[in-house]
């Protein structure tokens, strides 16, 4: 039981999310975070993951003693306020694996494919009068990925299926029967394919960059669906405009929802406006989770998913 007026609702919640919420309880809305906050005694937050909380917010609340977040992501949290003041913070693991590793798959056979440009082909009638140009088969690829945890895992167990070669790369080796690289350069330098699917923290900001793109090399490709601060983006630009990559598939930015203008210039390129776990099913799940740590904070008992930072 979360009690009456002591769970503040920061930012826009889509409205399937907002009803689950309503039918759970009733918390006090803040649907822009940096409006003047509301009057209240409030002891958590429940946000989304997109959206930038801010410690100015946090600092009209002193009983404020946990941030759920609803979303997998953590790094628009002001984790050094939370730090100083002994706030926790959860978030919404697992739930999202299946929306996001279908999009990620989905996403490298339409890049490998060019499904988009073959469904142009025909639509504009092209097709009658020269034949869609050949593409790349994804059997037989050697598949990188940069960050195995949860969803890298999970993705993963899907390629398997597909006849690639698997390997990985991290701060440290885990017991899998992949090949495994210290360094997302080495990473690079061996894959066809290379997904990003490291969490968004210091020490990944900026992890692609111009020596890591030119050791994917001009035949092989790249797909984000981590966040777009791990890949410096003035040399992924580069890379994709001077084709020192064959492409790259993007469902995530550094700007959102307003991208580099340059990205729509591209013709190697696929790019979706951050929908990995973008389903209903999806969704609801992430959002019971989120009111789940809330009642389990409430009631006194061990959080469900907390964040450890």
């Amino acid at each position: 039981m979360i009690p009456v007026n002591s769970v503040l609702q920061v930012g826009h919640f889509p409205e399937i999310m907002q009803a689950e919420i309503d039918r759970r309880f009733t918390p006090t809305r803040q649907p822009d975070a940096n409006a003047p906050p509301p009057a209240g005694n409030f002891e958590a937050i429940l946000v989304r993951s997109n959206t930038k909380l801010p410690a100015t917010l946090l600092k009209h609340y002193s009983n404020i003693k946990l941030v759920s977040t609803c979303g997998v992501g953590y790094d628009n949290l002001p984790l050094d306020y939370l730090k100083q003041h002994g706030i926790k913070a959860t978030n919404t693991p697992g739930v999202l694996n299946d929306a996001v590793c279908e999009l990620a798959i989905g996403m490298m056979l339409s890049l490998l494919r060019r499904i988009p440009e073959s469904q142009e082909h025909l639509k504009s009638h092209a097709w009658s009068k020269m034949p869609f140009q050949l593409t790349h088969t994804l059997a037989g690829k050697r598949v990188g990925i940069v960050g195995m945890g949860r969803i890298g895992h999970d993705l993963a167990r899907r390629l398997e299926p597909f006849k690639v070669e698997i390997a990985y790369s991290g701060p440290n080796p885990k017991p899998l029967p992949y090949a495994y690289f210290k360094e997302a350069r080495d990473l690079a330098a061996v894959s066809d394919v290379l997904f990003l699917a490291c969490p968004a923290i210091p020490e990944t900001d900026d992890l692609i960059n111009a020596a890591v793109l030119e050791a994917l090399g001009p035949s092989s490709y790249l797909i984000n669906i981590a966040r777009g601060s791990v890949i410096n983006e003035a040399a992924l630009l580069y890379a994709l405009q001077h084709k020192k990559i064959a492409g790259a598939a993007l469902d995530v930015f550094n700007n959102e929802p307003n991208p580099n203008p340059a990205f729509l210039k591209l013709d190697n390129v696929l790019l979706t406006p951050h929908i990995g776990s973008a389903t209903l099913e999806t969704r609801i799940a992430m959002t019971n989770l989120a009111v789940d740590n809330l009642e389990a904070f409430f009631t006194q008992q061990p959080l469900l998913t907390e964040v450890h930072y």
